[in-house]
């Protein structure tokens, strides 16, 4: 989170503050669309969703940015964006900015920020987002709030944002009262993905990029693609098991392995868990870690302090199990059980099992 300087103030105003004069010429909300390899990160389209919901309040215009290679491929991608909520999308297409590289999109997406002027700029938190963010707001002098939970227009018509703090024992909102644009942050699945509008179209601007490979200093010399990139990635499943320390050994913890098997489904864990080697750092769930959106959720041995609860709070039905009752987790849980996980767990999984092999055998 960055936040330019406060500027030196006689007190707090007690009457609604004046925009500076300065300020008023920025309007409209807009959304940098990560896209690349020929697909848009799905944390785009849900921040066009989220979008959406703040340009109606102001009573704006929603827009997309795509910058890229290929002006064919950036104009089908336009499209989709299109179907998910935005009214408008700028185009920036370069061979300098084929693959994604720090200079020449700070230095495209400050050219379109300074030209158009809107009022908000959404990206998401990924390693692509938050090198781009961190960039683009020092450039421009304007505030950045990071890795935020909720977005909302307050009774001003500024951006109020929210996020996690004293590691995420609190939540807080941020305001960037004196500078524009208004830029903020979301991981991925922290909002929901927006219903798609089959045929819905808008009006695409074409900004043209003078950059050439001579002015970037950095040089892309091989793609190496993740060959884990095709299997099933913990913040997209459908079914997720988790656990914690209430597990009490990493033997234990292969009881939450065992039942999101036979679900189908992913595993993960809490911080702790991972501190301990129990499972590695791309399977923590929570703040620091992954947010997940998943049809069903099952928290075994897990407390629920609120850093857990940022990632989960998306779920459409969590079961938690833990033998505490007083544990915080009871409190957002849709289902709780008091008991053992360790007992409980292998019972859930033969239970699951069974029934699955019953219905196959009926099919």
């Amino acid at each position: 989170m960055t936040q330019p300087p406060a500027k030196p103030s006689a007190g707090r105003a007690a009457t609604k503050k004046e925009l500076p004069e300065h300020l008023k010429a920025y309007r409209h909300v807009w959304v940098f669309i990560e896209y690349e390899h020929g697909a848009i990160h799905p944390v785009s389209l849900e921040l066009l969703g989220e979008g959406r919901k703040l340009a109606d309040k102001l009573g704006v215009e929603l827009g997309g940015v795509l910058l890229g290679g290929h002006r064919d491929s950036l104009d089908r991608a336009a499209t989709v964006c299109f179907e998910h909520g935005a009214d408008v999308v700028y185009v920036g297409a370069s061979p300098v900015l084929d693959a994604y590289r720090n200079e020449p999109y700070t230095k495209v997406m400050t050219e379109l920020v300074e030209r158009y002027k809107p009022e908000i700029l959404l990206l998401g938190a990924t390693t692509l987002g938050r090198d781009l963010a961190g960039a683009v707001a020092t450039t421009l002098l304007t505030g950045l709030t990071a890795d935020c939970t909720a977005l909302a227009i307050d009774e001003e018509r500024s951006l109020a944002a929210t996020r996690p703090t004293f590691g995420g024992s609190l939540l807080c909102t941020i305001h960037t009262l004196n500078y524009r644009p208004q830029m903020a942050t979301v991981r991925p699945r922290v909002m929901p993905m927006p219903e798609r509008a089959p045929g819905r179209t808008g009006r695409l601007v074409e900004h043209p990029v003078t950059l050439v490979e001579d002015d970037i200093v950095t040089k892309v010399l091989s793609f190496i693609p993740d060959r884990q990139a095709a299997s099933a990635q913990l913040a997209f499943a459908d079914i997720v098991v988790a656990g914690g320390l209430g597990l009490r050994s990493p033997e234990n913890f292969a009881l939450v392995k065992e039942l999101a098997a036979v679900l189908g489904g992913e595993y993960g864990g809490t911080r702790p868990v991972v501190q301990k080697g129990w499972i590695g750092a791309d399977r923590q769930i929570g703040q620091t870690g992954k947010t997940i959106r998943p049809k069903l959720y099952i928290a075994a041995g897990i407390s629920g302090a609120i850093q857990h609860r940022v990632g989960v709070d998306g779920a459409d039905l969590i079961v938690a199990i833990n033998s505490d009752p007083n544990a915080p987790i009871f409190e957002f849980a849709h289902l709780g059980v008091v008991a053992d996980a360790v007992s409980v767990l292998p019972a859930l999984t033969e239970a699951f099992r069974r029934r699955l092999k019953v219905n196959r055998l009926a099919g």
